[in-house]
């Protein structure tokens, strides 16, 4: 049995070095394969963190009249937080608005300035609205609508425009992500039939070498071993390659990644899921190897 490995492995080999060329071209394709493939894992797991920011951002903010008084105010929000889909309530009443105001705009001497003149706080007292999952607010809302003792002391409401950027950006990602899954899906088959034609030829050229194989009473398995063989080294190498060139790639990109993912570092998360990537590279290039190879197989040597 370890001869007959050795042997598929030795073989295997030999037919990789055989067509040098060809075997440029086929690691090349999957290469770019791969290199999309890696692309799309790293955009996904991207884009649910930004969204997952944003929706962690997001709020429904409500902004009482200034004549509602502070204890109407912690009914309505003692009220709110007994409903299954609030997460939390948050009451910012008008001097903490305004000390919150003052703390973000320090640096611009003109609205400080404007701030002294006033008489009276400009600002409203708030009530802040976290529910558990984003598609709860719009249930909120509801809620809010139906209490029609709470409008007289109601100025207005904010949700409905940032439901508006969730959905935008929902749909661009989501675009985005078949475009990808797309993509690796035709660069696959381009794979598959660069390597199914790598591996044609060679068996073409060895044909009298196997036709003798067939009359010695050669086993299928050590006919088959050596071009599944050929077939996994075209994938592992495109495969290192791929993480190879990925990596600076996301040292790269990863500073300005920060501007729309502030929480998250893309290269502190490839450095961390190396291993795992590089698996996933590995299974998903050897698959492509090997299904192309017993393709060309079953095809030309009828097994």
């Amino acid at each position: 049995m370890t001869t007959v490995i050795s042997r598929i492995l030795k073989y295997g080999w030999q037919n990789f070095r055989r067509n040098r060329w060809l075997s440029i071209a086929t690691i090349s394709i999957l290469l770019l394969t791969l290199t999309v493939f890696q692309g799309l894992i790293l955009f996904r797991v991207m884009t649910e963190t930004g969204i997952a920011n944003l929706k962690n951002k997001i709020d429904v903010s409500i902004y009482f009249t200034s004549e509602a008084e502070e204890e109407g105010i912690l009914t309505i929000q003692r009220r709110l937080e007994q409903q299954e889909n609030v997460k939390q309530v948050e009451y910012i009443s008008r001097d903490k608005a305004l000390a919150m105001f003052k703390k973000r705009h320090e640096d611009d001497p003109t609205i400080n300035q404007a701030l002294r003149e006033l008489d009276d706080n400009p600002l409203s007292a708030s009530l802040n609205i976290k529910a558990d999952n984003p598609s709860d607010y719009s249930g909120i809302v509801a809620f809010l609508d139906k209490q029609k003792n709470w409008q007289p002391v109601i100025e207005k409401t904010t949700y409905r425009q940032n439901q508006l950027v969730i959905e935008r950006l929902g749909n661009i990602v989501n675009t985005a992500e078949k475009f990808g899954f797309g993509l690796t899906f035709f660069l696959s088959i381009a794979a598959i039939l660069v390597t199914f034609n790598t591996i044609s030829l060679a068996i073409y050229s060895n044909r009298e070498e196997l036709s003798v194989m067939r009359l010695m009473g050669s086993p299928n398995n050590f006919i088959v071993g050596p071009y599944v063989v050929t077939g996994i080294i075209y994938s592992v190498i495109a495969a290192v390659l791929s993480m190879v060139i990925i990596w600076p790639v996301v040292g790269f990109i990863s500073p300005y990644l920060k501007f729309f993912v502030s929480d998250t570092s893309l290269a502190t998360y490839y450095a961390d899921n190396f291993l795992k990537l590089a698996g996933y590279q590995l299974v998903f290039g050897v698959t492509l190897g090997i299904v192309s190879a017993h393709v060309a197989i079953r095809k030309y040597l009828k097994i």
